[in-house]
């Protein structure tokens, strides 16, 4: 299945000057890109959301290491090894769920151990095999997941895994673009994904880039749209996916797996196994991050809760294993997912 004309945007980019991110924050309004040169601008824009979702956020992470160490090396070509180690815990400690992070940094870390001289050229070839494992393991995972959907039917995702959220065409996007192409979706209903509203300012203006049809809903409007029968499958990403299968994804998944499980709707999950902690038994030991109240009672800038009103706001939730009808990585598809059936596929 080819996906040609359906695999135009990406959003890290290694260049002579730095790094460059395409600042998620403005789409869809402004296409910004910024450079970054070193270790702190790196982990601030992870932080702030200029770049999101675990697969770019690992790509991104390892840029800021070879950043790190372009700096470091500058400063002391004897002792740059014990110098980066702030680097490294500035980066980790930029966001606590998304295990990709902790993934690309523990693998950059690991290179580290065999570096003589200047670690530059060694790291920045590291860095960039992840970028390039990535978009491969997006396509394969697009063939995978598409494969699992019958006949030419809608579906429905939340908030963003397409190419603004890994290193090629996206995770559930991908799976989307390349059954699109196959003629197995022929619509797309986004869930704007409040607080952020990456549904409505990313996912939106990704398929409309790529000239697929996209239907915005708010996220209460999803059990209405299951009733009515508009959509056969939900199809989302995950920031973290623990040994028994449960998965963390932006808060609002787990109530839309729910829902497709009480409506007969099929719920697939599409990640790279960079995503799979096998480190965490179950969803309950997944950390979840809770970020400033504002987000919630303000919008654009605006508050529009009254002041002496407070708001819960995690970025993240977890839908257990038995509400996930497939599982989809690069080294193949977990059906009904099991602690058993993840250990073998993580052998695979």
């Amino acid at each position: 299945m080819s996906i040609q004309g359906y695999d135009n945007i990406r959003a890290v980019e290694w260049s002579d000057n730095g790094l460059k991110l395409l600042d998620q924050r403005l789409l869809p309004r402004l296409e910004q890109w910024i450079t970054f040169s070193d270790a702190l601008g790196v982990a601030q824009a992870i932080r702030d959301m200029v770049v999101r979702r675990a697969p770019a956020i690992g790509i991104t992470a390892a840029y800021g290491v070879v950043l790190a160490a372009q700096q470091r090396y500058e400063e002391s070509s004897e002792h740059w090894k014990n110098l980066i180690e702030e680097d490294f815990k500035l980066l980790a400690d930029s966001r606590p769920t998304a295990v990709n992070l902790f993934w690309a940094l523990d693998r950059m870390k690991t290179l580290l151990g065999g570096v003589d001289g200047n670690p530059v050229a060694s790291l920045l070839a590291e860095a960039k095999l992840i970028h390039e494992e990535d978009v491969a393991a997006n396509l394969h995972m697009g063939r995978l997941g598409a494969e699992l959907i019958g006949d030419s039917c809608a579906v429905l995702t939340h908030c963003n895994a397409g190419a603004l959220a890994t290193g090629g065409v996206g995770t559930a996007l991908g799976v989307i673009r390349t059954a699109y192409a196959a003629g197995k979706v022929n619509h797309v209903f986004a869930d704007e994904t409040r607080p952020w509203l990456q549904g409505a300012r990313l996912t939106a203006w990704e398929l409309v880039e790529d000239n697929i049809p996209v239907t915005l809903i708010a996220e209460g409007a999803a059990a209405a749209l299951m009733r009515q029968g508009k959509v056969k499958w939900v199809i989302v990403g995950s920031d973290r996916i623990a040994a028994n299968g449960d998965v963390a994804n932006k808060i609002g998944t787990y109530s839309l797996a729910v829902n497709a499980r009480y409506h007969g709707v099929k719920f697939m999950v599409v990640a790279p196994t960079s995503t799979v902690d096998m480190a965490i038994a179950c969803g309950d030991q997944i950390p979840i991050e809770e970020r400033p109240q504002d987000e919630v009672l303000s919008l654009a800038g605006t508050r529009i809760a009254p002041d002496a009103a407070r708001a819960w706001n995690p970025s993240f939730d977890v839908t257990s294993a038995d509400l996930v009808d497939a599982i989809v990585t690069e080294k193949g598809v977990v059906e009904a997912p099991t602690a058993a059936k993840m250990a073998e596929m993580m052998k695979g």
